[in-house]
């Protein structure tokens, strides 16, 4: 489990890394990272969401990190690039001289929380987090939102019955 502290540090040596190689980085985080470093929603984050670009020499210098700080080489991943339907609204996270990360806006966050829609992680507990956090009182807000970012034919089912069971729980 990452804290805000270690993800900050490791994404310092990210940068230190990309030095070595001069290259410079973007990483735009999503997730539990988000979560945990941006809306100090939980202490913790079992790996980094993300995409980024240059994507296979961050893949190598993170894969360095993971060594040189005695964690899982899976720490930053890609996988939930599939989540990312448009160019979500960003946020500066971290402005390092060889790494530049970002976060998407609570909203976008909201939008991909919703279409991932996992009843198995923390995503309800994220999800009811950014519907407070944006002010939004019905579930048709909330689909207006989605909408907004992800074209409607890629929402899933279960996307709306997520939405409705939080707001029938309240």
């Amino acid at each position: 489990m990452f804290d805000a502290a270690t993800i900050q540090a490791l994404f310092e040596a990210l940068d230190e890394e990309l030095s070595r190689m001069g290259v410079v980085g973007e990483v735009g985080i999503c997730g539990g990272a988000v979560m945990c470093l941006v809306f100090e929603a939980r202490k913790s984050t079992k790996d980094v969401d993300a995409v980024f670009q240059p994507a296979a020499k961050i893949r190598h210098a993170s894969r360095r990190v993971a060594r040189r700080m005695g964690v899982d080489e899976g720490w930053l991943n890609d996988a939930a690039k599939g989540f990312f339907y448009s160019d979500p609204p960003k946020q500066a996270v971290l402005d390092l001289p060889h790494l530049r990360v970002w976060a998407p806006k609570a909203d976008y966050m909201l939008a991909m929380k919703c279409l991932a829609a996992r009843f198995d992680t923390h995503d309800k507990e994220d999800v009811e987090l950014l519907i407070k956090r944006l002010g939004l009182t019905e579930p048709e807000q909330v689909f207006e939102l989605v909408a907004k970012y992800c074209p409607k034919s890629l929402v899933p089912a279960k996307t709306q019955f997520f939405v409705e069971e939080l707001f029938s729980d309240s």
